[in-house]
């Protein structure tokens, strides 16, 4: 997994891509154009929401949720 305290850019999408990390987690939303490409190299996006919710937006499969 690889965590980010900024906005999710296509570039970084790519970079975890090339290092074969299946899940980016952030503070920030993604870019459009990082939740697209991430979709098709089948990459989990997912960011911290309000409060204690999480936003995943794409192949959120690959997490699970115990409360």
């Amino acid at each position: 997994m690889l965590t980010l305290s900024s906005r999710i850019s296509y570039e970084l999408v790519q970079k975890a891509a090339r290092a074969r990390i299946p899940v980016i987690l952030a503070v920030s939303r993604p870019t459009a154009l990082a939740v697209e490409l991430a979709t098709a190299l089948k990459i989990t996006l997912a960011s911290l929401g309000k409060g204690d919710s999480l936003n995943v937006y794409c192949h959120p499969q690959r997490l699970t949720w115990k409360p």
